[in-house]
């Protein structure tokens, strides 16, 4: 009998949420064949059979979260394998309790958006049956909010107060918060709210209005640049890049990566140009601890994407290691399943650095946002023809019409100081108007 464990999907991942089935006891399965889809904060995924055989028992329910290395379900190996279709996913009738969830650390009972802490499960059941997740009280570790939970506020309107969480190692916007507190009593403002005397005016509902509910996907995002921007203290330098040789140097070879179905974009370029950076300033390739900070030794370069669900950072992972066609192919490979929601935890875990591109509409130049647990992150900004000087053939200064593009550097000033910062993002910029790229 092999078990089925809930596997790390990430390495900032500590549970999942079961949101399907698709096999049910008995039926036998290929391996490598899904078995369950499961949801954590980062993205969705379905786990495969280890192995083939039949489905023994099946351990926990469609909405039950749980931790890394819970066994799932069992599967009876010595069993026959048979070529079946797909069982259709169906209400599961668990005979017991789930196996018993270990303390999951939470920094608070409430996201760091201001919202209810609630499993992505429960959110989704709450806007299905129009129960305010502010008044449901949280059985979960630390207060947090579950399905069941919602169900029963919605049933039996127990929407008491949540209780007292439980004591939890302060999160870093909680020791961030108690620093500034030494210097006069800083309180911090809760979104959606309001600060000290001032306070949100409430939302009165007008005709023709349109009230979109947060998706799942939203939420995070929405939890995740709060944090980055109360967390990290930015700062942004901006840089000016003559495209001019790299413009050239992708026109004389585009038209022979399109014949390889690859797009050589600027974009690629860009990353190259990161990755090389980042290797030889590697203050930028880092993360923050609670007292310390860590340089990472791989170049993992996430690339925020479009996806149904929204904006998605995939990783190239090991960047420094690719060449151009390397890094177009990196790309390519990433947009595509980000596009058809094919994208994967693994997919979206370990950046050490992050690279934006708006596109062809992304305006002059604009601040992002760091991807946390990034120290920094590179916005590209439009390519506009523009006027420069550039030096002629004797030496002398000449005007030149040229493609121009701003680029943006985002930067945690706790670890990274402006020395670095500025000369990180110098080097980039050298790097990008040598255009010296074996394509």
């Amino acid at each position: 009998m092999i078990d089925v464990n809930m596997p790390q999907l990430g390495e900032s991942v500590s549970e999942g949420t079961i949101t399907k089935w698709l096999v049910r006891e008995g039926d036998i399965v290929k391996r490598e064949q899904p078995l369950v889809e499961i949801a954590t904060d980062k993205a969705d995924s379905e786990l495969p059979a280890p192995v083939a055989g039949r489905i023994a028992k099946i351990l926990v329910k469609e909405g039950d979260v749980v931790p890394v290395k819970t066994p799932l379900c069992q599967i009876d190996e010595t069993a026959a394998v048979q070529s079946v279709p797909r069982a259709t996913p169906s209400t599961l009738a668990i005979s017991g309790p789930p196996p018993s969830t270990p303390a999951i650390a939470a920094a608070a009972s409430r996201s760091a958006a201001g919202g209810a802490l609630a499993t992505p499960t429960a959110r989704k059941t709450a806007l299905e049956h129009a129960v305010n997740l502010d008044e449901v009280r949280g059985s979960g570790e630390h207060g947090r909010i579950t399905k069941d939970d919602v169900m029963r506020a919605k049933q039996t309107g127990d929407n008491g107060p949540p209780p007292a969480p439980a004591p939890a190692p302060r999160s870093p916007t909680a020791q961030i918060a108690q620093l500034v507190n030494q210097g006069g009593g800083f309180v911090p403002p809760i979104p959606g709210v309001g600060f000290g005397a001032f306070k949100v005016p409430p939302y009165r509902q007008q005709e023709g209005d349109k009230v979109i509910p947060f998706t799942r996907r939203r939420r995070i995002t929405a939890d995740h640049m709060t944090y980055s921007k109360f967390a990290s203290p930015h700062v942004v330098t901006v840089a000016e890049v003559d495209l001019h040789k790299a413009s050239r140097l992708r026109e004389a070879n585009k038209e022979r990566y399109k014949k390889e179905g690859l797009a050589l974009t600027m974009l690629a370029f860009a990353v190259v140009a990161v990755a090389k950076a980042l290797r030889e300033s590697p203050e930028l390739n880092a993360r923050v601890l609670e007292d310390a900070y860590v340089i990472m030794r791989d170049i993992n370069v996430g690339v925020a994407v479009d996806s149904p669900d929204g904006l998605v950072v995939p990783v190239i992972r090991r960047a420094d290691e690719l060449g151009p066609r390397g890094i177009v192919r990196a790309i390519d490979d990433l947009a595509k399943r980000a596009k058809n929601g094919k994208i994967t935890i693994d997919d979206l875990s370990g950046a050490t650095f992050s690279v934006s591109n708006p596109g062809i509409k992304g305006n002059l130049f604009g601040g992002a946002i760091i991807n946390q647990p990034n120290v920094g992150i590179l916005r590209m900004g439009e390519i506009q023809k523009r006027v420069v000087v550039v030096e002629g053939p004797d030496k002398e200064d000449q005007i030149a019409i040229h493609p121009v593009m701003y680029m943006a550097l985002s930067y945690d000033h706790r670890v990274v100081d402006g020395v670095a910062a500025n000369a990180f993002l110098w080097r980039v910029t050298e790097i990008l108007e040598k255009a010296e790229f074996e394509v």
